[in-house]
């Protein structure tokens, strides 16, 4: 029996996880339209907040690449964070009537804080392969989440467009492309790394589920 690629080996170990994050109270409600319009807004804001230092971890990662490749791929793939997603944030933000200083005004939440920081830290201080093991859970869980979700959406659903944007082909091969980088630098990885690598990606994919559950309890600094 041949060994599991690393993308493979990390989704079967954190499986519970990811089903612990689809029964999420968010993410039932977001698939059933029934979510309210203050989660909702919550999240989105604190998604804003988040997707820009996403763009700045993914652009460490690009300049630590160890080929031409891998800085066109992550350079690309921090335009897209940043301009592309944010794009679908902005029709929202229009459509809840939050406007820029308001958005600005709004601080981090406690976990948005924490992740933005995890994945800065872990692309300036870690390896290459590491921080991009990191990475990978923000990408893969979403593409899973938004698939899974709309194999239920109910018709009329108010966050249908957010469903289509991750459930849509585009992204899912963005992240295929992700995982053949990742899997790539496994493969020459020694068991040290590699075992930084699985590490990296659990934690990532803990605050994915803590990002859910803090914008569903409307999560904010205690004073």
């Amino acid at each position: 029996m041949s060994t599991p690629c690393f993308t493979d080996a990390a989704w079967q170990r954190n499986l519970p996880l990811f089903n612990a994050t689809l029964a999420l109270p968010f993410n039932r409600e977001l698939a059933a339209g029934t979510l309210s319009r203050e989660r909702f807004q919550h999240y989105m804001i604190q998604d804003a907040h988040y997707l820009v230092a996403f763009g700045r971890s993914l652009a460490v990662a690009a300049a630590k690449a160890d080929d031409a490749d891998g800085v066109v791929q992550f350079a690309k793939a921090a335009e897209e964070a940043v301009v592309v997603e944010r794009a679908l944030h902005d029709g929202f933000m229009r459509e809840y009537a939050v406007s820029a200083a308001q958005f600005e005004a709004t601080p981090l939440s406690p976990v948005c804080h924490h992740y933005v920081h995890y994945l800065q830290s872990m692309g300036w201080s870690r390896s290459y392969p590491v921080a991009l093991a990191a990475l990978l859970p923000c990408f893969w869980i979403y593409a899973e989440v938004g698939r899974a979700i709309l194999a239920e959406a109910r018709p009329g659903n108010p966050y249908q467009s957010w469903v289509d944007t991750y459930a849509g082909d585009e992204f899912h091969a963005l992240v295929a492309r992700v995982r053949t980088t990742i899997d790539q630098l496994a493969a020459q990885a020694d068991a040290r790394t590699l075992e930084a690598m699985h590490q990296a990606y659990t934690d990532a994919a803990r605050l994915e589920w803590m990002f859910w559950d803090s914008a569903y309890r409307l999560g904010q600094w205690p004073c």
